[in-house]
């Protein structure tokens, strides 16, 4: 864990909505009442914010990167075309695709709440509710990027999109260079859950080589 994450993480009950602080609550109840492990169920939330989740978003980022007409599809309208590949439902009825360039950067971010699209991506983190991200995605997107461990170079431009109950956003990153030729699943592999949400990026081929 990177400092970045730590800072991301620490936020008091203050920060929590009223369902979060119910489900606290009810979480608390169950635990010692023993109907609950802590264990289990850190594993299982654990397992839909970085392994579930973020695999449906994998699978629609890496067929855009294969199919040149999936991807206009899915940059014109992304709900349909994410439901295509059978990923629809709560917190998913409206997504927004929006796709990096070599000039410009996107980055998401909900300064409400926590709003965030479930079916592509699972369970948001913990750092994207805290007061600090949301917070600072705004004020100092590159201090982000910072904070988790990249910068861009000066002339990309960041655009910083802010996630409502309404519209929810999903970042097509660019497709890194050498996996000309790769399968739609193999460039899969590549994908990370920060990388489309916009405060991280695709590993290098050589990374999962």
């Amino acid at each position: 864990m990177t400092s970045a994450d730590h800072d991301h993480g620490e936020h008091d009950h203050s920060e929590l909505s009223e369902t979060e602080l119910r489900v606290r609550a009810l979480e608390s109840i169950l635990t010692e009442k023993g109907y609950v492990d802590p264990a289990a169920l850190d594993l299982l939330i654990e397992t839909y914010e970085t392994r579930v989740g973020p695999r449906n978003g994998a699978r629609v980022v890496a067929r855009a990167w294969t199919d040149p007409a999936y991807r206009a599809r899915l940059l014109k309208d992304a709900t349909p075309a994410i439901a295509e590949l059978g990923y629809a439902g709560r917190q998913g009825e409206h997504i927004v695709a929006v796709e990096n360039t070599p000039s410009l950067h996107n980055m998401v971010v909900c300064t409400l709440c926590s709003c965030y699209p479930w079916p592509v991506l699972g369970l948001p983190p913990v750092w994207y509710k805290s007061a600090p991200y949301r917070s600072k995605a705004v004020k100092d997107p590159r201090g982000v990027l910072r904070d988790f461990g990249f910068e861009l170079p000066a002339a990309t431009e960041i655009r910083v999109w802010d996630s409502t109950a309404e519209i929810r956003y999903l970042v097509l990153p660019l497709r890194p260079g050498g996996t000309e030729g790769w399968s739609e699943q193999r460039v899969a592999g590549l994908v990370t859950r920060d990388s489309m949400i916009g405060t991280g990026l695709p590993k290098a081929p050589h990374e999962v080589a």
